[in-house]
């Protein structure tokens, strides 16, 4: 039951620095898992949250209602809870503890099993200056490459 659904946060190599990456469930109900199966969701603004019993969140992950949905009232940007060990929880934990990291999503897809699951990654905010120079550095590559393929033309 393989999907080509691959939705993918864009700016989140730019904006932050990605340390290490997992790949997480989600719970979810029936109706949102149709609608990320026509690709009708977003992760661009989401972050993930820890709550007090030690369980992890994703907030503000858009997922649009379904079309045939019966539901009447719906909320696409509820807080929807992520399946981790506890291990993996823990470490997570205790790195946003100790430090000013942050953990974002990175990836929402469809596994061969047809199950919704989300990759995320412990990262740490970007400054201006590394922005810029990410610019520059992708600005001088795509320069390299045009000089190439012209040199290559003759």
């Amino acid at each position: 039951m393989s999907s080509k659904i691959n939705i993918k946060n864009r700016k989140a190599k730019f904006n932050y620095e990605l340390l290490s990456k997992y790949v997480a469930g989600i719970v979810l109900n029936g109706s949102e898992i149709k609608s990320i199966r026509q690709g009708r969701a977003s992760i661009s603004e989401s972050f993930c949250k820890f709550d007090d019993k030690g369980e992890l969140y994703i907030l503000n992950m858009n997922i649009e209602k379904y079309s045939h949905s019966t539901v009447e009232v719906y909320n696409p940007k509820k807080q929807r809870k992520l399946l981790l060990n506890k291990k993996e929880l823990k470490k997570l934990q205790k790195e946003i503890i100790n430090s000013s990291n942050t953990i974002i999503p990175l990836k929402l897809f469809i596994n061969e099993k047809g199950l919704a699951k989300i990759e995320i990654s412990l990262a740490k905010g970007k400054k201006l200056y590394d922005k810029r120079e990410t610019i520059k550095d992708r600005d001088n590559k795509k320069a390299l490459d045009r000089l190439k393929k012209i040199k290559n033309q003759k």
